[in-house]
């Protein structure tokens, strides 16, 4: 929900406070986790063991233990120097959840990225679909017959794969260099 959301009385002002409260928290606690290490020679093995699972060879920050599989927020703060934590079980569900997927958010963040950079990269009038090296030749007919003027509307057409995508931008490429 953002700002413009509360305005147009889509959310009353104390379930607002309490949406931003939560947030809040969530970010500090975050913050914390992040600036907080666990050092493996500080803590006995054991207390280690039964709360990741494993031995802990290197210092690691808090948030990236509770990115593991099976590790439990509510278990990391019982290590000796991270907790108490927070208590609200609601932040600490959602800071599992944002560590633990984490990883593939940025991926994700990353794939749109380069899709955007990708999207304005014009395929010429005179390309000629013959030419590169690896398209089926449904793609090749689809994209002779559809004539479309960048790689993004390339993308959207039905039957064009991620993979001739990247041939097309490879060619691209390759034919930029050995002209220029």
């Amino acid at each position: 929900m953002t700002e413009k959301g509360r305005q147009l009385g889509l959310v009353d002002d104390q379930r607002w406070t309490i949406f931003e409260k939560k947030r809040e928290t969530i970010e500090k606690e975050q913050q914390r986790l992040r600036d907080c290490w666990v050092h493996p020679n500080k803590i006995p093995q054991e207390e280690v063991q039964s709360i990741l699972k494993g031995a802990l060879s290197r210092e690691a920050r808090v948030l990236d233990l509770l990115a593991r599989p099976k590790v439990a927020y509510a278990d990391l703060m019982g290590l000796t120097g991270v907790g108490p934590g927070v208590d609200d079980p609601k932040v600490a569900e959602q800071l599992e959840i944002q560590a633990k997927y984490a990883g593939y958010i940025e991926r994700q963040r990353e794939e749109i990225d380069r899709q955007q950079r990708n999207e304005d990269v014009l395929l010429g009038d005179a390309l000629d679909y013959d030419q590169v090296r690896g398209l089926s030749s449904e793609v090749r007919e689809k994209l002779k017959r559809n004539r479309p003027a960048t790689l993004g509307q390339a993308s959207r057409m039905p039957g064009i794969t991620p993979v001739a995508i990247s041939l097309l931008l490879i060619h691209i490429k390759r034919e930029s260099t050995t002209t220029s």
